[in-house]
């Protein structure tokens, strides 16, 4: 049985600068190459519609669309085809997903912040969004189911996804039958930069949303990073990632399975097991050894292990978590014994599954959390698409008499001080001595 390539093998506290800023530094670097290829595409489809997106799908999915919109018809042959026990799980899927993100939906705050003077903050959904479900090496329903069902749990009118054709010129029939169950409006036979481009500023037959979420490659993720002045977008969501905290009493196999089953996504997968036992470190290696061994997808894991993968050995359970909130992985799976409160130390995860049960394959498809998450450490800063995605606030401002002509006074000072003295003219001329 060959050893497992991996990036970096080791104690925590002798790993050298250059692998720890590797290990921590996922985010692609800027490539001026890509940024301009992507913002050629974008100014293509806002200037020339469909003709440019038909043009694009012969190029990228080498595919002569004869129609962008994938019609209903489509949909409903694909849900009756669609394998019975899938067709079952993507139901059962849904209604989770439905379930979670339908309690999410905030509360209308309303507060007298002084005597006759109340602020208050609604809530309204979006009219119109757009769902990328991404395709190439392989058919994400799960990430339809994702998109969508959130979204018409926010109360959105009009859910559109795009999706990348095969060589049928549609996407995979599973897809189709995503869309039908998740309550999908319209599904367009579009992907990369190109579907973006569509979602973001129309064309003849894509009509503009109010935001664009969902996962996808580099070109995708960089496209949703330069519309993001148009609409909204969710996190920047790239490669998947894990990253296992394991102590003495971990299961070394389950360990394992977990990296393997980040790692078949995709080459550019990060996939760390983080311990305080170097005998359970060696045992993982040995367990991905074996697991590679006649895995189908062994080698795209075995390139994700060699890029990014890692099994990292701490002196203690500090050290680890620190390196944990450091890493900011977008999955984290804590099979410590104490796992929970080992779970509620870390703060910087996308998501979290706390005890050996808790494989993070339930989360991506069955638990209704959302797999839609922020990778490359950007869960410092950034959530996983929920329901909020497809809200927005705004607020609602009475004031009486009595609460204007008590700041009157100060609102006018204030606004001579800024030079403004329209403003305090607007303010005291609604005093009640005026």
């Amino acid at each position: 049985m060959s050893p497992v390539e991996l990036f970096a093998r080791g104690r925590l506290a002798d790993l050298d600068a250059a692998a720890l800023e590797r290990l921590l530094d996922r985010a692609p670097h800027d490539d001026p190459g890509l940024a301009a290829s992507v913002a050629a595409i974008l100014a293509d489809v806002r200037e020339r519609g469909d003709l440019a997106l038909l043009e694009m799908a012969e190029r990228f999915d080498r595919v002569r669309l004869d129609e962008i919109e994938v019609p209903r018809e489509a949909w409903a042959e694909a849900v009756a085809e669609l394998d019975p026990t899938v067709k079952a799980a993507l139901e059962r899927a849904a209604t989770n997903v439905r379930r979670f993100h339908a309690a999410q939906i905030p509360s209308e705050v309303s507060l007298e912040v002084e005597p006759d003077v109340r602020i208050t903050r609604a809530w309204t959904p979006l009219a119109r969004v757009g769902v990328y479900a991404p395709g190439g090496r392989a058919a994400y329903p799960s990430s339809v189911l994702m998109g969508v069902v959130p979204a018409k749990a926010a109360g959105v009118p009009e859910v559109f996804v795009c999706s990348p054709p095969g060589p049928s010129g549609r996407p995979p029939r599973e897809v189709l039958a995503a869309c039908a169950i998740a309550g999908a409006d319209r599904l367009f036979s579009l992907g990369g930069a190109g579907a973006v481009a569509a979602l973001a500023f129309g064309t003849e037959s894509v009509p503009r949303v109010d935001a664009v979420v969902g996962p996808g490659n580099r070109w995708v993720t960089e496209a949703k990073r330069q519309v993001a002045g148009e609409l909204v977008i969710d996190s920047p969501a790239g490669p998947s990632e894990v990253l296992v905290l394991a102590d003495d009493e971990s299961d070394a196999r389950r360990a394992a399975l977990e990296m393997m089953a980040q790692a078949e996504h995709d080459p550019d997968a990060a996939c760390v097991l983080v311990t305080t036992s170097e005998a359970v470190a060696s045992a993982v290696e040995l367990a991905l050894a074996a697991e590679l061994a006649t895995a189908p997808r062994a080698e795209i894991c075995a390139q994700a292990f060699a890029i990014q993968g890692a099994i990292l050995i701490a002196h203690d359970m500090d050290e680890a978590i620190d390196f944990v909130n450091r890493y900011a992985p977008e999955h984290l799976s804590v099979m410590t014994a104490n796992a929970l409160s080992d779970a509620r130390r870390v703060t910087t995860a996308g998501t979290t599954f706390v005890g050996a049960a808790a494989s993070v394959a339930f989360g991506d498809y069955l638990t209704g959390a959302n797999h839609v998450l922020p990778t490359a450490g950007r869960a410092r800063s950034f959530s996983g698409l929920s329901t909020l995605n497809y809200l927005r606030s705004y607020t609602i401002q009475e004031i009486g008499a009595r609460g204007a002509d008590a700041m009157a006074a100060d609102v006018a000072a204030l606004a001579y001080a800024e030079g403004l003295p329209a403003h305090a003219a607007a303010a005291t001329a609604r005093r009640r001595s005026q």
